[in-house]
């Protein structure tokens, strides 16, 4: 009878796992290929996915079914498979009974207009264009939340979404730590020459440089047979399924970093889903345990490996090669300072690993205040600038280079959208140093451009689990401790140290 019950189950949560998987479909097309033109339609076919989707997973069917396997899960070790698949269900259904279906058909109708606006507005520096769509997404964002009383603070669901067991609380006192430690670094490298990173500000054709870009994250892990690369405005990753995640980058001919680290970052992202479990396939154990050990990965592969010395003692002399004239003269030394320039900049993707997280703490700080009412999205583009010159000592010239550069507030909701990139950048540095106390030999392999001992340490301590863990107990299990900065600070302090002196 249990058996049945966990049968049926499957059954049904399989059927939404489809629905919510084909709007995804849909999701990728419009930021790769679909026409302008097809936008109203499509945000209303993705709003009667999201619709049935949710009506389905929220049938009462669904409920006695958990109801009637509580006793079996007890019974269970806490990390079985079904254990952990009816744990992670019965949270995910908890909380989809809270927001009604017809609320999430409005919220996806207006996301897919308002991304449809931005990519109109970005370029044409209209921010009056898209405030009217950023106004509304204010006010569903808050709505949303209020789906969920009894919170510290209103961006304490929305954070929930995106890092189970985070709150802005907990976010706030992390970042305090972080940043008391992060400026007396900036200042000290700012305040010294920049690098010069003029080798990477040529003419770069974009055929060899999506090749080239194709190549590292093929031999760094990614499965072709299982994704693809597509160009879109704001490089992501997405999922249809184990054996199918794809990845998308942008392309800037007059700076080769651009579409190379794209790659890799969202190659980190998809390295990760295509390392799940294929027994977690189609269940609400696919996929990754929250938005920080997501990011964590796109940052361990971009940063601590593609930046580092010992990856280019093998991919430079191919790039080289790619590139004879624009790499003319230029030497190993030169190039992996250029790469690893700091400065303040004013584009959060763009960002250095030294002054990123400050990028990031200026975002959280604004979905708060605009959540708390203590900020108009009318004053936004104003405090975006006055801010950014307190914290970078820069004005952006624009607000395309401002507060229209991130699609995450202009395709979702304002809360819980950003400060999953600084947990990530946080967990990278922990979860790689337990890679090397496992494995040493880790460093002398990049520089021979063989990376399959990391990613099958990453595979079977992280990938693997998908979501059966949350991103703290995942933590605890790979570290045997909690989430600290320290790791973090340390490598920081030791890779900028040897390039600046600090």
């Amino acid at each position: 009878m249990t058996q049945k019950k966990l049968n049926e189950l499957k059954a049904l949560l399989a059927e939404v796992n489809d629905l919510n998987n084909a709007a995804a479909v849909l999701g990728w097309d419009q930021a790769t290929y679909m026409p302008a033109g097809g936008s109203p339609a499509r945000g209303r076919q993705m709003a009667t996915l999201a619709k049935v989707a949710q009506e389905k997973f929220i049938d009462k069917r669904v409920g006695k079914l958990l109801d009637g396997l509580a006793k079996y899960e007890e019974s269970l070790p806490y990390d079985s498979d079904d254990a952990s698949y009816i744990r992670v269900t019965r949270h995910d259904y908890e909380r989809a009974l809270k927001v009604p279906p017809a609320f999430l058909a409005e919220l996806n109708i207006h996301g897919a207009e308002s991304y449809q606006t931005w990519t109109e507005a970005r370029p044409a520096n209209d921010f009056a264009r898209v405030r009217p769509n950023l106004e509304k997404t204010l006010d569903l964002s808050r709505k949303l939340a209020d789906f969920f009383p009894g919170y510290e603070h209103i961006a304490d669901p929305l954070i929930d979404f995106a890092d189970y067991g985070m709150k802005a609380s907990s976010i706030r006192a992390l970042f305090k730590e972080l940043r008391e430690n992060l400026v007396p670094i900036v200042k000290a490298i700012t305040s010294q020459t920049p690098a010069d990173d003029s080798c990477l500000r040529k003419h770069y054709p974009e055929a060899e440089q999506m090749k080239f870009g194709e190549d590292v994250v093929r031999q760094l892990g990614y499965d072709f047979n299982r994704g693809r690369i597509d160009k879109t405005h704001h490089p992501f990753m997405t999922s249809f399924s184990i054996g199918d995640v794809r990845i998308t980058t942008r392309v800037k001919e007059d700076f080769l970093g651009e579409t190379l680290f794209s790659n890799v970052h969202e190659a980190g992202h998809a390295m990760y889903e295509q390392g799940n479990d294929p027994a977690h396939e189609g269940t609400p154990l696919a996929g990754g345990t929250s938005a920080g050990v997501h990011e964590s990965q796109s940052r361990l592969w971009e940063n601590i490996v593609g930046r580092s010395r010992g990856f280019w003692e093998y991919f430079f002399p191919i790039l080289q090669s790619k590139f004879p004239e624009q790499l003319k003269g230029v030497s190993l030394d030169q190039f992996y300072r250029a790469i690893n320039k700091v400065e303040k900049s004013l584009i959060r993707t763009d960002a250095d690993e030294v002054t990123y997280n400050l990028h990031v703490m200026l975002r959280l700080d604004f979905e708060l205040q605009l959540l708390e009412g203590k900020l108009s999205i009318r004053d936004l583009p104003e405090a975006w600038h006055e801010r950014f010159e307190s914290d970078f000592g820069i004005v952006p010239p624009n607000d395309s280079d401002g507060v229209l550069q991130d699609v995450h507030w202009y395709g979702g909701i304002i809360g819980g959208a950003f400060q999953g990139y600084t947990l990530g950048n946080v967990m990278s540095a922990l979860f790689y140093g337990e890679a090397l106390k496992a494995h040493p030999e880790i460093p002398n392999e990049m520089k021979q451009g063989r990376f399959g001992t990391l990613h099958s340490w990453l595979t079977q301590n992280i990938y693997r689990h998908g979501r059966k863990y949350t991103a703290p107990e995942l933590v605890k299990k790979v570290t045997g401790a909690d989430l600290t900065i320290q790791p973090y600070i340390r490598y920081l302090k030791e890779k900028y140290g040897a390039l600046y002196t600090l």
